[in-house]
């Protein structure tokens, strides 16, 4: 399993990234170049003799390992990852609200939040990290690359549990809107539920019967037309929640590629941002005591 490391790293941060890692399973590979490049073979041959010249594939202890390594399993390996022609996102975050535990941004569309795929620099954590000079900073929660709005991270690794507490135990009122086509069906107070599991493909959800483990409050604010301005109140925190629920009652959000049909990849088309926005999010403070309540700034609109 790959992951960045959690823990001091022989490796410091580069440009806001963080070493990544790498377990040494049992195996027949001589050296420590050959298990590289079959445990990789989209980064190729060349890149990894590249990389191990310049001296930044490390063990645990900081050693710099060379082509000829000799390969030996049980420990740890540390690298940076690295991607080559990542596409530019051309949409900036700003930042609403900063004190030395949290920091608060409103984070556009497309911006994926944390390194992952084909996104590594041009992500919101890795932006936020060299803007502002916060190599511990560590988001609190997720909000998926399609959906724009408030998004929290920790700053100060000593009150990051007591932040993330907050919204394991539900103690964050969240608010999303959503654009999506008008219907009489919801009244208000309206509530769906459903079982909630992973789906096919794999980065899609789906919904199964059972016991409800997702449950969202939805309302209509204003009817555009043949379009209705959705206010989503989600009660848990499931992946792909309001998409999912949105698309069951028949009122998909619009420009949703994943829901209720997955559609062929369109590359980086961002003429056509899914209507979906974290607006709003109210808590009790867990360090002050105060109460908190963050807004977007962004605003939905209908294309024409």
């Amino acid at each position: 399993m790959i992951r960045p490391h959690q823990n001091a790293a022989p490796l410091p941060n580069r440009a806001g990234v963080g070493a990544s890692y790498i377990w040494l399973q049992k195996g027949n590979w001589k050296t420590m170049f050959e298990f590289l490049v079959q445990r990789f073979p989209d980064v190729g041959a060349a890149l990894w003799q590249d990389r191990l010249a310049r001296g930044e594939v490390v063990d645990e202890a900081g050693n710099a390992i060379a082509d000829f390594t000799p390969y030996a399993w049980g420990g740890r390996i540390f690298y940076y990852r690295e991607l080559h022609n990542e596409t530019v996102i051309p949409f900036n975050e700003t930042v609403l609200f900063q004190d030395e535990h949290i920091l608060v941004v409103d984070k556009p569309h497309f911006l994926p939040v944390i390194p992952t795929g084909r996104f590594l620099h041009e992500t919101l954590l890795v932006r936020l990290k060299n803007r502002l000079d916060l190599p511990k900073l560590s988001p609190i929660h997720r909000l998926d690359r399609e959906t724009a709005g408030v998004m929290i991270f920790s700053v100060d690794q000593s009150s990051r549990g007591a932040y993330q507490s907050l919204f394991q135990q539900r103690g964050v009122m969240k608010e999303y809107q959503a654009l999506a086509p008008h219907t009489e069906t919801i009244t208000p107070p309206f509530t769906y539920r459903s079982l909630m599991v992973a789906g096919e493909p794999f980065f899609r959800m789906q919904e199964i019967p059972g016991t409800p483990n997702s449950e969202t409050q939805i309302e209509i604010i204003e009817r555009i037309g043949a379009v209705s301005r959705y206010r989503l109140l989600p009660i848990t925190g499931r992946k792909h929640q309001l998409r999912v629920h949105m698309a069951a009652l028949g009122v998909p959000i619009l420009n949703d590629d994943f829901y209720p049909t997955a559609l062929a990849c369109k590359a980086d088309d961002m003429t056509r941002p899914l209507k979906l926005l974290s607006r709003s999010i109210e808590f009790v403070d867990p360090i002050t005591g105060n109460e908190r309540q963050f807004e977007s700034q962004f605003k939905l609109e209908i294309e024409n």
